[in-house]
């Protein structure tokens, strides 16, 4: 039975990836990448990881990603429930059109904000394609911020929040105090002048 592996690559400088994860690169026999467009630096960053530590030989088969609609901000989640489907339509197809096992590369470590594993799971409920499948971890982007500032990440004894930027205010209020944040391209940081932000 041929094999989907879910293989998470690290934020994106290729010493960060892990030994397990080239072992998982090495054991498969073409990669999908998703395509955001022409200008889409990740596509290029992707082969360039894969040409590292793979060779360049690796096959790569980018699927254009499908737009996400961002018009209802009230429907995020049917809206990305909605683009998680067509993304799962376009994978299964490239799946059933070439034959070998397949790896998916994800960005960080594919547990932490990211769609890979739920689209795997949608393609493979569909029923039209079977496989086994695994899920390798990255180095997250919160390792590497505590690493890089030679920190802890919680208190002695108390808990953290991870969230996103858009949900920050939310969890604030809630009373977290110590919260990581992930998704944060633009961050409204007001109010929040006593904590430590790194």
């Amino acid at each position: 039975m041929r094999r989907i592996r879910v293989i998470g690559i690290g934020p994106g400088d290729p010493d960060q990836v892990t030994l397990e994860a080239v072992a998982a690169m090495h054991s498969v026999d073409w990669f999908v990448v998703a395509d955001k467009g022409p200008d889409d630096p990740l596509l290029a960053a992707r082969q360039e990881l894969l040409t590292r530590h793979v060779g360049s030989g690796a096959q790569v088969v980018a699927v254009r990603d499908p737009e996400r609609d961002r018009a209802d901000p009230a429907d995020y989640r049917g809206a990305v429930s909605d683009w998680h489907e067509a993304r799962a339509e376009a994978y299964e197809q490239v799946i059933l059109e070439r034959p070998g096992d397949v790896g998916f590369l994800v960005w960080g470590d594919p547990a932490f904000y990211d769609s890979t594993i739920r689209i795997v799971e949608r393609v493979l409920a569909r029923g039209r394609v079977e496989a086994e499948w695994d899920v390798i971890p990255g180095i997250s982007s919160l390792q590497l911020l505590a690493a890089r500032h030679r920190i802890v990440l919680h208190e002695i004894g108390q808990p953290i929040t991870v969230t996103t930027a858009r949900k920050l205010r939310e969890s604030v209020a809630a009373g977290a105090d110590n919260v990581l944040v992930m998704l944060s391209a633009r961050i409204d940081l007001d109010g929040l002048d006593d904590w430590h932000i790194w």
